[in-house]
């Protein structure tokens, strides 16, 4: 689990957003997009049973009724499979029994449609700093890259990597976004804890240092540079 500051986000996490009505799936993709979360969207139960086994997610997001395979039955599974990954239920059925089936099922909390982002943003909040408490997330990693959050140590491929503080501290910012395009004033605010832009290269040179540092001997590169915008860290496509 990623970590958390007290009472509030300290940093985006990925979420998978299991919803097949289109209309939802783009307001929720856009709205959870611009609160700096990472966001992977599948349309149908079966692929969003897949998509949840196969891969490590802060919280799910699952409409209850959806072709192939409901959200129930997609809780359930992955509870099975021993996954304690937190689930919010979407659902235009919102009786009490309603509820109470989806909380039987598995799922963490069960919001009922239509809904205010708000309130889906606090209640995702919520769960995950319930869930924060019984696991932190103590290594990131992309592709053979890999962080070490408690040793604080570096590798890629095997290779222990030496990196200054300020290094791990972007590095940490941009693997815990990972496929994410940073901006600038993202990298400013997150890494420097700085509101205003000093119109320098500071940014430039301290990723130029550390796209280097990991890079190095690499025959792929990890760090992009997305022109006009400003950088992701993603396997090449």
């Amino acid at each position: 689990m990623r970590g958390y500051a007290a009472g509030s986000y300290a940093v985006a996490v990925h979420v998978l957003l299991i919803e097949d009505d289109t209309e939802a799936a783009r307001f929720l993709v856009k709205g959870l997009g611009e609160s700096a979360h990472t966001v992977e969207h599948r349309a149908d139960g079966l692929q969003g049973l897949t998509r949840a086994l196969e891969g490590q997610f802060d919280l799910v997001i699952t409409d209850r009724m959806l072709p192939q395979l409901d959200g129930l039955a997609i809780i359930a599974r992955m509870r099975e499979r021993g996954l304690t990954t937190p689930v919010l239920v979407l659902s235009a059925l919102g009786s009490v029994d309603d509820r109470i089936r989806g909380l039987q099922a598995g799922g963490d909390d069960y919001l009922t449609k239509p809904f205010a982002l708000a309130e889906l943003l606090a209640r995702a909040e919520a769960l995950l700093r319930r869930h924060s408490g019984s696991g932190h997330l103590t290594r990131l990693k992309v592709e053979d890259l890999e962080f070490d959050l408690l040793q604080r140590r570096v590798t890629r491929g095997g290779r222990e990597l030496e990196l200054t503080t300020r290094e791990m501290k972007l590095l940490e910012f941009l693997m815990r976004r990972a496929g994410q395009v940073v901006t600038r004033t993202m990298l400013l605010e997150g890494v420097w804890d700085l509101h205003f832009d000093p119109q320098s290269n500071l940014i430039d040179v301290h990723v130029s240092r550390l796209r280097q540092a990991i890079d190095r001997g690499s025959d792929q590169p990890l760090i992009h540079t997305v022109r006009g915008s400003g950088y992701v860290l993603r396997p090449e496509s």
